[in-house]
């Protein structure tokens, strides 16, 4: 066989490297994180531990760092931790462990503070975060699997065992805003939740997004509008009262029950208008009809609209007799926007972007819970929302073209698993410059400020 043809370079294989890292692209979203006060706020979140050689903040850092480079458990933290020419010497496997039992509720509302501080930062950094004047507050919960002899642990809706979290989600910027731990076996229409889970949502926006959406906050000082979005799952009357009440509007899911199939009934064909996708432009095999005017809605906040899609179904989608006789599926909302309903319905459409968020959340390591403790797996969903967070924040504040919609995955592996080699000391850091990211990782590094002032 010649030389040519084998798939690796004959040579010997030896592990006496020195000064080598082979994650060097984390130092991009470990400058950021420094940058935006991140870092610093997670160090004065557990201030009150005590150390004696790691800093519990530090180790809360370098976790945030190995969710985002695909961490799913404590060990798999060290894959960061052991990169000690880049990051400096850090805790062992067992210090880790000790130091994540010492976190408690004051630890995670303090984390939750200093991820808020950080957003404020961010956004006010990004031109396209202060130019918004209108956002959406997604409302989902999705199932973690785990073992039964941990916390709050319970069988779930899918015959499975775990747990059931409830996430409040930015997906137009790939955030997540507030994290719930529920046990596996929380409702879905549980709408203390969906109440909590929105607050701690509001409170962890900046302040001009925040602005009139606290609790009796005036309408007039409202500054960015917004809007809750949930499925049918989170459609209860609290929730749009709380909505309300916090100056906010809502898009909710509306199950098709026996009044809104009795009033479709009543709907002339011609009477539907066509679906539009979300840049105005016509959707093939849509329609919309507002249904207010035939179905009572008094139960609801005044000024509440129902609105009701129609469609012929795909292969394989789940139809009910009603859809079977009719030969059209058929979904609905319920709003209190004013607007066109064909316009309504699309920005109710795109709560699939929820779905995107979810995904990569789990893939910065909301796939596994480890810990007995639920304080301490709500602290772990909380770093893991952080970790996704970050890498928006990189998205959005250093990169440019596609990359500023890339998924972790991408950014994994394009821009952080880039080799390099530090010098004696770690002072310098040296990319490879035979990988084809490496100008785009050094570009990145450019455009992170020294500091980022909200104030300014």
């Amino acid at each position: 066989m010649g030389e040519g043809s084998r798939l690796v370079r004959a040579r010997t294989v030896t592990g006496d490297g020195e000064g080598l890292v082979s994650r060097a692209g984390l130092v991009l979203l470990a400058e950021l994180a420094e940058a935006v006060g991140l870092a610093e706020g997670l160090r004065q979140a557990t201030r009150a531990l005590g150390w004696r050689r790691h800093h519990p903040g530090r180790l809360l850092g370098l976790t945030v760092l190995a969710l985002a480079d695909g961490a799913r458990n404590v060990s798999d933290v060290h894959a960061v931790v052991g990169q000690e020419h880049l990051f400096g010497p850090g805790p062992s496997w067992a210090s880790a462990w000790r130091a994540f039992d010492r976190l408690g509720p004051a630890e995670l509302r303090a984390i939750n503070r200093a991820e808020a501080t950080a957003r404020q930062r961010v956004w006010h950094a990004d031109p396209a975060a202060r130019q918004r004047s209108a956002m959406i507050i997604d409302l989902d919960a999705t199932l973690v699997t785990t073992r039964a002899d941990k916390q709050d642990a319970a069988p779930t809706w899918k015959r499975s065992y775990g747990h059931h979290p409830l996430l409040a989600m930015d997906a137009e910027r790939g955030e997540v805003l507030a994290v719930l731990m529920r046990p596996g076996n929380a409702g879905s229409n549980t709408a203390t939740d969906h109440v909590t889970v929105l607050g701690d949502a509001v409170a962890g926006l900046p302040e001009r997004e925040r602005s009139g959406h606290l609790p009796g906050d005036n309408a007039t000082d409202v500054q960015v509008s917004v809007c809750v979005r949930a499925d049918a799952g989170g459609t209860t009357h609290w929730l749009a009262e709380e909505c309300r009440h916090r100056n906010i509007g809502y898009s909710l899911g509306y199950a098709i029950d026996g009044r809104v199939r009795d009033a479709l009934l009543l709907v002339q064909e011609e009477d539907w208008e066509p679906a539009v996708e979300p840049n105005g432009a016509r959707r093939d095999n849509g329609y919309v009809y507002d249904l207010t005017a035939l179905v009572n809605l008094s139960a609801w906040p005044k000024g509440t609209r129902l609105i009701v899609r129609r469609e012929r179904p795909h292969p394989g989608a789940q139809l009910s007799l009603f859809d079977d006789v009719n030969g059209w599926r058929h979904t609905a909302f319920i709003c209190d926007t004013t607007g066109d309903p064909a316009t309504l319905e699309a920005r109710h459409r795109q709560r699939g972007r929820a779905e995107s968020v979810i995904r990569d959340l789990k893939a910065c390591g909301l796939t596994n819970l480890p810990f007995d403790c639920i304080v301490n797996n709500s602290i772990w969903a909380r770093l893991a929302a952080m970790a996704l967070n970050l890498l928006s924040w990189t998205r959005h504040l250093t990169l440019t073209g596609s990359l500023r919609r890339a998924t972790p995955k991408t950014l994994r592996y394009r821009l952080l698993h880039i080799a390099g080699r530090t010098t004696t000391g770690g002072r310098k850091l040296h990319l490879d410059r035979d990988w084809p990211w490496t100008p785009t990782l050094l570009a990145a590094l450019d455009r992170i400020p020294p500091t980022v002032n909200p104030t300014t």
